[in-house]
């Protein structure tokens, strides 16, 4: 019989709608259980595509021995880490401070008012790995809150102190260059020089970082910062990583070398990383980040967007409990269907009859196509041709196979990233498909995940739920201003300073110079959660800080400027230090001490200047396009755009940096002098 998570619209909750384990979501129901029973939670925190979360659900969750023991002693809460960031924040902290790492799935026992007294990741159903097994586990712990209260009490104590001290940073440091110096020297230290990337195994992809370094690059001239980037990159894309037949990046690798993945596929991860190969393509003009842009794009609006614009969460590592079946290949299948071609596409990405994973094959490119046009006396440009005809094919036949499991909720804040992915790949390839989307996005975001004006969290089967975090607002407003600088309509600007106000005023927190994770209105927990540090994703907090830099040299209001000068005197001295937990922030002070470059190009479409200007690296740059005077007229009670002159016959640009403006420009030329 179904358990009370049959109800739920999320994808993970409903994978344990069948256990025999009473799960209730998190929620008043749940909580007031615990207090009325005097029996503690287990709280298990995890996400629909999470390979070892399948496994403690096999072992253990699904375990009628095991869910007999957890029913009788606990009141056990299921969350989507997705859906409830906050929980899962503030117990992931817990459990990096009690044990030295964190993860999923995480597993906290809780007393009735949510103190956390003992804490985990993944549990063995039996005693394994240097791991007490879960069912003996729940057993001692449910022991011990019956016959050990002081215990249960002094463990307990022990993990809130130093949660109550998390994310409050002290410091105050003027914000200079050197911020920028220290910052990538100590970033540098950390790289892996042959195969690029940060640290060993395992290795992920930290695009925040890596387009860090790319601006720093720039702005001293020093090029191994440029050099260490594009290796990174260029790894990246020709490892196993990278979904070599249908784009998109896996999770990230479990070895160094970029070979073997983590299969699952995060919208985020595909969101983020088109961003740095734009960057990367706009910087060397090598049309192959430009292919990898377009693969990943593609991917995402094959493979990840519903039918009414918005985008789906992830897609899992396993097909039929076997991780990476749906991507794996072994020889013979790609001889039989490429024939003649196989030769060339198995030298090219390194097939052998023995596989080099499991006895199959992760495609992975370390050979040049000019060293394999030497071999079989054909050009590079015949060689690619086949490469890119056989991976055609070779997807048609992939799509037949079992797919992985697809999360299918949209979510407002990775949403609000892919929307920017969009406009930049859109900037760099003129694809109306990309435009196209990002606006769909939009206007699902505006349609389905705002209740009140104010932005919603989730949505999954035409049900819209939980308030907004401090990300689904910042990475949405972020992708509005992009947006906006490609299609300047004013609703794009006027929306994302109405998201803008409710942000400062529902999560702003003056004292500490930073913002709360939750709402001022939000369900209170045992902390306010702050997430300060860059994680998988980009902190909620640099991404606030960034929209409010480029809002304020669009239309300048001044508590927008305030607010972003005390968010970086807090944090750019622990940046500088610690940069691999700030790369989003270290972006937002190269774009303040740069002091942002305006340039606006007005006037009918001149595809010479506007394409250069578009596909040109200008990190430091808010580019905004006007092709109709009635945009502009509708724009002008903005400084950005005030005093500013249309001209019906021809394309006129205006470069303004630390507002003062250049006359009236219209040659390339003498447009570059300005940047």
């Amino acid at each position: 019989m179904p358990n009370s998570l049959v109800n739920e619209t999320s994808p993970y909750l409903l994978q344990h709608k069948d256990n025999p384990v009473e799960w209730f979501t998190w929620g008043k129901e749940a909580l007031e259980k615990a207090k009325k029973e005097n029996k503690p939670i287990f709280l298990s925190v995890g996400y629909s595509s999470c390979h070892w979360c399948h496994v403690m659900a096999h072992e253990s969750f699904e375990n009628d021995d095991v869910a007999k023991i957890m029913n009788e002693n606990f009141v056990n809460i299921k969350v989507d880490r997705e859906e409830r960031p906050d929980i899962d924040d503030i117990y992931q902290k817990v459990c990096q401070m009690a044990t030295g790492q964190g993860g999923w799935p995480l597993s906290v026992f809780l007393t009735p008012d949510q103190l956390p007294f003992y804490v985990g990741t993944y549990f063995p159903v039996l005693d394994s790995y240097g791991r007490p097994g879960f069912g003996s586990l729940c057993r001692q712990l449910a022991q011990s809150w019956k016959e050990k209260p002081d215990d249960i009490q002094k463990a307990s104590e022990n993990l809130m102190k130093p949660l109550k001290l998390t994310e409050e940073i002290k410091s105050k440091t003027e914000i200079e260059k050197s911020v920028l110096d220290e910052a990538a020297i100590n970033l540098l230290q950390m790289s892996d020089t042959t195969f690029g990337g940060f640290g060993q195994a395992p290795k992920f992809p930290n695009a925040s970082n890596l387009s860090f370094l790319l601006r720093y690059s720039k702005i001293s001239g020093i090029g191994k910062f440029q050099d260490f980037v594009l290796k990174t990159l260029n790894k990246m894309a020709k490892g196993g990583i990278f979904d070599q037949i249908g784009g998109g990046f896996h999770r990230y690798s479990t070895d160094a070398r970029w070979l073997v993945p983590h299969f699952e596929k995060m919208l985020y991860d595909n969101a983020l990383l088109p961003i740095v190969y734009a960057e990367a393509y706009q910087i060397t003009k090598n049309e192959f980040y430009r292919e990898i842009v377009t693969m990943t794009l593609d991917y995402v609006l094959r493979e990840m967007t519903s039918l009414d614009g918005g985008f789906f969460s992830a897609q899992d590592a396993d097909t039929n409990g076997d991780e990476g079946q749906t991507y794996l290949w072994k020889k013979s299948e790609i001889v039989d269907i490429l024939g003649d071609n196989a030769d060339i596409f198995c030298m090219f990405y390194d097939v052998t009859d023995g596989g080099n994973f499991e006895g199959r094959t992760i495609l992975a490119n370390n050979v040049n196509a000019s060293a394999i046009a030497f071999k079989m006396n054909k050009t590079e440009e015949q060689i690619m041709q086949i490469i890119r005809d056989s991976r055609k094919k070779l997807l048609t036949v992939r799509e037949k196979r079992t797919q992985p499991g697809r999360d299918d909720k949209i979510l407002t804040s990775w949403n609000g990233l892919m929307i920017s992915a969009l406009c930049k790949g859109y900037r760099i390839t003129k694809q109306k498909k990309y435009l196209d989307s990002a606006v769909r996005a939009v206007d699902f975001i505006e349609q389905n995940l705002v209740k009140d004006g104010r932005l919603v969290r989730t949505y999954k089967d035409k049900e819209a739920k939980l308030n907004g975090y401090l990300e689904d607002y910042s990475y949405f407003i972020n992708g509005l201003l992009d947006l906006f600088e490609i299609k300047p309509d004013i609703k794009y600007l006027e929306t994302a300073i109405s998201h803008s106000n409710i942000l400062i005023k529902q999560f702003w927190d003056d004292t500490s110079s930073s913002f709360y994770f939750t709402s001022n209105d939000h369900e209170s927990l045992i902390i306010r959660p702050k997430t300060n540090y860059d994680l998988s994703m980009p902190s909620g907090n640099s991404v606030a800080c960034g929209v409010l830099l480029r809002l304020y040299h669009i239309i300048h209001e001044e508590e927008y400027l305030r607010i972003t000068k005390k968010i970086l005197e807090k944090q750019v001295q622990l940046a500088a230090e610690n940069p691999f937990a700030f790369g989003y922030l270290l972006n937002v002070a190269y774009m303040f001490l740069q002091k942002p470059t305006e340039i606006t190009i007005l006037g009918p479409e001149n595809r010479e200047v506007s394409n250069a200007l578009e596909k040109k690296f200008l990190p430091e740059s808010i580019m905004i396009k006007i092709i109709d005077k009635s945009s502009l007229d509708a724009l002008s009670k903005y400084e950005f755009f005030s005093g500013k002159l249309f001209n019906q016959n021809k394309t006129i640009v205006y470069v303004c940096k630390n507002f003062t403006c250049s006359l009236p420009l219209e040659q390339l030329e003498e447009i570059e002098r300005y940047l």
